[in-house]
């Protein structure tokens, strides 16, 4: 479809006359009259009404302008993008509690300041989620814990942050011997089947330590509260919300070896939205490694 045409049907619907279109548009009647007969051939219906001397649009015409004006400004788009390195358009997002109460503002204001054209569609939930979310399409892109499975060679990886595990306990109980208050404090678990929660598992089996557990559940900053009500202890990674230091927990190394907890994006290869994902990727970049340790 010749997009000129396009414009001519909507310069004649603006003017109110061919003769009116042609002198705006730098044509000949006739060659306004040609286009839209050759318009209407290609969608099949009469776009204009003749009556004696006057033309107007038809009801069909006057429905189909606004998707015109639409397809035009798309194009329009398109053209800009190709004489430019703006990136623009919608990324569709996942993001944790942890991600969305911490870094995902900061990188969000510094991705709108550089490509002011970028929506981002948020989608809060869990990584386990997130993962086949990508590969289906539903999302371009998430901030995830790392996978505990080899990757999809579909989709790409890229570590933002490595948080290691403390011992929190209420602040009693500063200096304390951490295994010695896993045996003996109520232990509030993170959620073993969250990949977390199995970080938490691994070590206390691999320590022999088997604590008495008293809650049970996956977010981090409800743990935090409830260990600082001296609710019992728990072993939660230092996140990069810093819950833990502003309710004053007692933070206590673990004496064994603990994988820590490790965030990264995630993406598609073969996302259509590459150049909006590279650019999240680098802004993301830049402010993890603005933190601190």
């Amino acid at each position: 479809m010749n997009t000129d045409f396009l414009t001519t049907l909507i310069a004649v619907a603006r003017h109110g006359s061919m003769a009116e279109a042609a002198r705006r548009l730098g044509l000949t009647h006739g060659a306004v009259a040609q286009q839209i007969r050759a318009l209407e051939q290609e969608l099949g219906a009469a776009l204009v009404a003749r009556a004696g001397r006057t033309v107007h649009l038809t009801a069909k015409a006057t429905e189909l302008l606004a998707p015109m004006r639409d397809v035009l400004e798309r194009i329009e788009q398109i053209r800009y993008l190709a004489r430019s390195d703006e990136v623009m358009g919608e990324l569709r997002l996942g993001a944790g509690n942890t991600a969305l109460n911490s870094m995902v503002p900061a990188i969000l204001e510094e991705l709108v300041r550089r490509h002011p054209l970028v929506n981002v569609e948020i989608q809060p939930g869990h990584s386990a989620r997130f993962y086949p979310a990508i590969e289906s399409g539903e999302l371009d892109a998430a901030i995830a814990l790392e996978a505990p499975y080899p990757l999809s060679k579909s989709l790409g990886w890229q570590l933002l942050r490595e948080e290691p595990y403390v011992l929190a306990a209420a602040p009693r109980h500063a200096g304390a011997d951490p295994h010695r208050l896993l045996a003996s404090e109520p232990f509030i678990r993170y959620r073993r089947s969250d990949w977390s929660g199995r970080h938490v598992d691994d070590y206390l089996r691999r320590v022999g330590i088997t604590p008495r557990d008293r809650f049970e559940l996956n977010a981090i900053e409800s743990i935090a509260v409830m260990v600082s009500r001296d609710l019992g202890v728990a072993i939660l990674p230092r996140s990069t919300n810093g819950v833990i230091e502003r309710l004053g927990l007692a933070t206590l190394d673990l004496p064994a070896p603990c994988e820590p907890r490790r965030f990264g994006l995630i993406w598609s290869r073969g996302s259509p939205r590459l150049a909006l994902i590279e650019a999240f990727r680098e802004t993301a970049v830049v402010q993890y490694a603005r933190l601190p340790g």
